[in-house]
């Protein structure tokens, strides 16, 4: 007896275990099948929603990237104009200088040399000057020849170029020439900052000996800074002065930065076959941009509207986009038709349809699509 209570307790069983099956929402036709059905419960439970193909404005970009830079103005690389020792070099990379601040000082015996060549034509300079006078006064009333005249002449005017020369590279060594004249000579030179800005290279230390041909250091003032970018032949074209630029610094920050084209450069680079392009940063202040980021930026060309649905309309299976467009509507069921788009430009929430003539005034389940498709249709 007992036996026969447990066969119809399993029994009973087994019958709930099919009921509960039948129940269970069927949410689409075979896989095999380009239709899906769903019904109004799970429509409302998993917020599903229906629409239609929007006219949407979408920009027209060129891709591409760069740097944040300064302009040229705006950099200083600090050398001798003759060579020397360093002595004192007080400055580190990042430090603050002002237009005339002291840089370096430098000291070489040739300064002191080129100091007493110029006070020596100083000197001379004075008799040969009266000479010439004398000369020409005498040459004027005939009592002297015209080759003492023109021998007073050429060794007066050819001191007198050699002291401009001296005295001109005085001036640019930082050495004033009347303090020369009054016998005042020095070993040392100093170098001065030519702008305001920031050191940003330092070459050099103290004992070293630098020629002209080096850079001892660089200075950038970064109170104006653009964007410099790198722009392939076949867009540049389409670039213009005042178009949009967006921008982001991707090893720094995911904001998005705007600037404007300020300048499209006229020759291609014969190697990369590429374009610079001028930007002017519309807000400097937003970031703390720094002179040599990478940034990659859009530059938008001209705004399109095309026929787009949202993004979450559009599911891909097996590499092609498809959409689902209602059918039939009952009481407690949705029937829908898988159809395969071709899609175009597409932004971060819609893509153009470049074949909307077929969705045409049609209901298109523009929200769950990818669960029907992805999970339970295909």
């Amino acid at each position: 007896m007992k036996h026969i209570y447990t066969i119809l307790f399993s029994l009973v069983l087994i019958a709930c275990g099919n009921s509960d099956k039948n129940n269970q929402t069927d949410i689409s036709a075979p896989s095999n099948s380009n239709n899906v059905v769903i019904t109004q419960s799970q429509f409302t439970s998993e917020q599903m929603q229906l629409g239609k193909l929007l006219e949407t404005s979408f920009d027209e970009t060129i891709k591409t990237s760069g740097i944040i830079d300064v302009p040229p103005q705006n950099k200083a690389s600090i050398s001798t104009f003759m060579g020397g020792y360093i002595t004192k070099n007080p400055l580190l990379i990042g430090d603050k200088v002002k237009k005339g601040q002291l840089l370096v000082t430098l000291e070489n015996p040739e300064y002191v040399e080129t100091q007493q060549r110029y006070l020596e034509i100083s000197e001379q300079l004075n008799y040969l000057k009266s000479e010439f006078d004398r000369q020409k006064t005498l040459y004027d009333e005939k009592i002297t020849s015209q080759k003492n005249f023109l021998k007073a002449e050429s060794s007066y005017k050819s001191s007198l170029a050699q002291y401009n020369g001296l005295k001109k590279t005085l001036n640019m060594l930082n050495i004033n020439p009347l303090s020369v004249e009054k016998g005042q000579i020095t070993s040392t030179i100093n170098l001065y900052a030519p702008i305001d800005g920031y050191v940003t290279k330092v070459n050099a230390n103290n004992g070293m000996y630098v020629s002209p041909s080096d850079i001892i250091m660089e200075i950038i003032n970064t109170e104006h800074i653009h964007l410099e970018l790198s722009v392939f032949e076949k867009d540049i074209l389409n670039v213009k002065k005042d178009q949009k630029i967006l921008f982001k610094i991707p090893e720094a920050s995911k904001d998005t930065f705007e600037a404007k084209v300020h300048l499209v450069g006229t020759v291609i680079d014969e190697k990369s076959r590429i374009v610079k392009v001028h930007g002017h940063i519309i807000d400097e202040t937003q970031a703390n941009f720094i002179v040599g980021m990478f940034v990659e930026a859009t530059i938008i060309n001209n705004a399109t509207n095309y026929l787009a649905l949202p993004n979450d309309a559009i599911a891909e299976v097996d590499g092609d986009s498809f959409v689902l467009v209602l059918k039939n509507k009952t009481s407690d069921s949705f029937y829908f038709e898988k159809i395969k788009l071709d899609i175009g430009i597409q932004t971060e929430t819609f893509t153009a349809i470049a074949n909307p003539d077929i969705l045409l005034n049609k209901e298109i389940l523009t929200k769950g699509i990818y669960m029907l498709l992805n999970e339970g249709g295909e």
